[in-house]
């Protein structure tokens, strides 16, 4: 059977770190996905009101297939330069993208992005003219590491899920023959995580080992389906977002790739309801580090892999809200 990883945390995958970096008094905060080594990376934006950065180079056909990492980022617009910080450290230690090596030529690294809205969380956004989020970038970079805290950290710091307070949820499995899927997610959903007049999460039947309190599904639960439980009353564009990395270790195409993050966002289908809404920036990247090459035929893995990355993600969000709602600041 399929089990989840040592560490039940995207880092189960060989090769890749996280790292986040906090500004408490802004209640804000950054996480950064590094591969060891440039990855393949496609991205499947759902959302009717997404913000990114660098995605449209990760379309099929383009001139750059693999990526230097991935950042994720609380702020809104303003967190798009959390990038440049990454950048900058990235570049400094020679690594990037280059068509030829040049003397005196820096590299390019290739670092997509995406962000959520938390200008309105309460924290002080006065900031002038001098955002966080540079600086913020530079200090997930620094804090690479196997290990990392769920909930109210890295991106999820200052993220709400519906009713909830939402946070940073990561979670992983093994296939039955040895292939590894992670997922990391920052939560900040218009949705709700939970089944309405219920303790339970839609997430629940993926659960592994009460790994988000264990509540199961509901008993008895009349479905309404104008009934969305716990969203948030007031939505508006761009305040709401669901942010997300999904890695394999699997050896894969770009197209194959793409196809695995195409079949991921179900997993937010499967956590949040509702989901995709005009007002959403759901964005899910997908990377494949290629530790492992694939022995069957290709299309049946890649469903396998796509099925995986979707339970995964459900149950990454899950654990997000489930350890932001756990800790003091909590409200539930």
């Amino acid at each position: 059977m399929a089990k989840r990883g040592q560490l039940n945390l995207i880092t189960d995958i060989a090769g890749l770190m996280v790292g986040n970096a906090e500004d408490e008094g802004v209640r804000t905060g950054v996480t950064v996905i590094r591969p060891q080594k440039r990855a393949i990376c496609a991205v499947h934006i759902a959302g009717g009101g997404p913000g990114t950065r660098e995605t449209d180079a990760l379309q099929l056909g383009t001139l750059v297939d693999d990526i230097d990492a991935i950042v994720l980022s609380g702020g809104s617009v303003y967190g798009l330069a959390a990038a440049d910080g990454v950048i900058a450290e990235i570049g400094a230690s020679g690594k990037g993208f280059a068509l030829m090596e040049l003397p005196g030529v820096p590299k390019s690294p290739i670092v997509p992005s995406a962000i959520l809205y938390d200008l309105a969380n309460g924290g002080d956004k006065d900031w002038g003219t001098k955002p966080p989020y540079r600086t913020l970038g530079q200090k997930a970079f620094d804090a690479l590491s196997k290990t990392f805290e769920l909930g109210n950290h890295g991106a999820g710091l200052g993220a709400r899920a519906g009713a909830m307070e939402g946070g940073l949820g990561s979670a992983s499995i093994i296939s039955n023959d040895g292939y590894t899927v992670g997922a990391i997610v920052a939560v900040n959903s218009f949705g709700s995580v939970k089944v309405p007049n219920s303790e339970s999460y839609w997430a629940a039947p993926y659960e592994i080992e009460g790994e988000f309190g264990g509540m199961g599904v509901p008993q008895t639960f009349d479905f309404d389906a104008e009934d969305w439980g716990a969203a948030k009353a007031n939505p508006s564009p761009r305040t709401n977002t669901t942010i997300a990395t999904i890695a394999t270790d699997a050896a894969l195409t770009p197209s194959e790739t793409q196809r695995i993050a195409d079949m991921a966002v179900a997993g937010m289908a499967r956590a949040i309801r509702p989901v995709f809404a005009p007002f959403d920036g759901d964005v899910v990247f997908a990377l494949s580090t290629g530790e492992k090459e694939i022995s069957e035929p290709r299309p049946l893995m890649i469903a396998r892999l796509g099925e995986l990355a979707a339970s995964t993600l459900a149950r990454a969000i899950a654990r997000g809200v489930h350890a932001a709602n756990a800790a003091p600041s909590g409200v539930a």
